[in-house]
């Protein structure tokens, strides 16, 4: 999945990927390989950092990992048998080679690196007090906290630093550690990230999905518990685990990982992506019944819902609008109307599907609503003579705060607009959305699963935070 702000404004963006290897002779291309596979957990900078056991190198850039990478030379000059690698999106700290992980410290103990998908609700308080202290930060990256906090420690072994730092932070967290010759990994108590632990011949993997497994040949093991921290030293051991933090007593897992996030051939929170996904269209088709021809999916983190929802609901399903793969990022800011252009360079309707059809098209999520308005346009132009609007998730009506960058609660649409004023703004002839009871009998374990962004029941506390996505406005100037 490539990122291009003129497609992904109307998603939740992938918050990071993060892969680490254990016992290989090729740790860094290996994880080359697994950021790859990661690739749409991040796209805004990536990174590797390796060591042979006496030292680490590195390398980290903006862009994507190929980009990052182009130059296979920076690959070959990071030795070792161990390292971890880092795909981001900023959720927490600006878009720069600053806050571009792993993180990398020297600290009186020696080098550290450091590579986190998540979000700390409670870094903005602690940087305050670290900085009041006499602390200096780098960058803004909520990243850096954890690095602070680690340094202060007075344990002696860095697992006992890092769950020593483990107790002040708060939030949503998977978390890679290098050291010389040690890999951690670790996940908050609430479980609202994923991390898996795998097996390489004689190497350990450690990665967000397993679709990185596949890529590198390695063989999924165990997902790592919520609040558990692995400490990998040698390969011919098992992984040292034990229970850095409670687990919470009831966990908090991101529904979004099912919905979008997730690449379909992965598991998730001990369930493969690609059930959930097409199960959400089965039941929106059961919740949203409608007369229609064909049914069509937004391409492509729709494309397995649609094929449910046309399942149940015993429509077609048809490939009515054609993705062009070979389009790259766009770093322009071009005027309103160059960017409605430059949305029928990603995405075309196949006219000989739509024409004269009554069209349902599927997508997983509306945030703004201004790419289902474009796309329904797109669709309507295509000859189709009625389109009706299904959406495989509840409306998105308040912001994430643990890792996923959404839109703020004044520019979420549903926040403030009715399903009925939804439809006219993206001027749908229908308008439909998976319920959040349906939505969660589609999954093994439902309790297990965070639902704040449609419901806003919010399962952890904001310690001074400040924050732009708690005012609710919501102003369009016309229907």
């Amino acid at each position: 999945m490539q990122f291009d702000p003129i497609l992904t404004d109307d998603k939740p963006k992938d918050e990071c990927g993060v892969f680490g290897v254990f016992g290989h002779e090729k740790a860094a291309e290996l994880t080359y390989l697994g950021l790859r596979a990661l690739q749409h957990r991040g796209q805004e900078s990536a990174g590797i950092v390796a060591s042979e056991g006496q030292t680490i190198s590195y390398h980290r850039g903006m862009g994507l990992v190929t980009e990052v990478f182009s130059d296979m030379d920076k690959l070959a000059k990071l030795e070792g048998h161990l390292a971890i690698g880092h795909n981001r999106y900023s959720t927490t700290g600006s878009s720069n080679i600053e806050n571009a992980q792993p993180l990398v410290r020297q600290y009186s103990r020696g080098p550290l690196a450091i590579a986190h998908n998540g979000n700390l609700v409670n870094a903005y308080r602690i940087r305050t007090d670290l900085e009041s202290a006499g602390s200096i930060f780098n960058g803004t990256s909520d990243t850096e906290v954890i690095a602070h906090l680690i340094a202060r420690s007075q344990q002696e072994l860095l697992e006992d630093r890092i769950s020593d730092a483990l107790q002040e932070v708060r939030g949503a967290y998977s978390l890679l550690f290098l050291g010389k010759s040690v890999l951690i990994g670790g996940r908050d108590p609430n479980g609202f990230r994923p991390l898996w632990l795998g097996r390489l011949g004689e190497a350990y993997v450690l990665a967000s999905e397993t679709c990185a497994f596949d890529v590198v040949e390695a063989q999924p093991i165990r997902e790592i518990s919520p609040g558990e921290m692995v400490v990998i030293t040698d390969t011919k051991k098992p992984p040292k685990s034990f229970q850095a933090l409670p687990t919470a007593n009831q966990l908090s897992q991101c529904i979004f990982e099912h919905i979008y996030l997730a690449r379909p051939d992965s598991m998730i929170f001990n369930e493969l992506a690609n059930g959930p996904r097409r199960e959400f269209g089965r039941q929106l088709a059961r919740e949203c019944p409608v007369d229609a021809d064909i049914v069509i999916a937004v391409p492509d983190s729709a494309t397995i819902a649609a094929l449910g929802f046309s399942e149940e609901a015993k429509i077609p399903f048809e490939m009515g609008l054609y993705r062009n793969p070979y389009v790259g990022r766009t770093f322009m800011n071009p005027s309103q109307e160059i960017r409605d252009l430059m949305v029928r360079v990603k995405l075309s309707p196949v006219r000989n599907v739509l024409e004269g059809k009554r069209v349902v098209v599927v997508d997983d999520s509306i945030m703004r609503g201004t790419n289902s308005r474009k796309i329904i346009s797109l669709i309507r132009q295509g000859g189709a003579t009625e389109v009706h609007f299904r959406v495989s998730s509840p409306p998105n009506r308040y912001p994430c705060f643990y890792g996923v960058d959404t839109p703020t609660r004044k520019e979420l649409i549903a926040s403030s607009w009715t399903v009925e004023e939804i439809k006219k703004y993206i001027r749908a002839d229908s308008l439909g959305y998976l319920s959040i009871e349906g939505m969660l009998s589609c999954v093994k374990e439902p309790q297990d699963y965070c639902t704040a962004c449609f419901d806003g029941n919010y399962p952890l506390e904001f310690s001074g935070q400040p924050s732009n996505q708690l005012p609710i406005t919501f102003e369009l100037k016309s229907l």
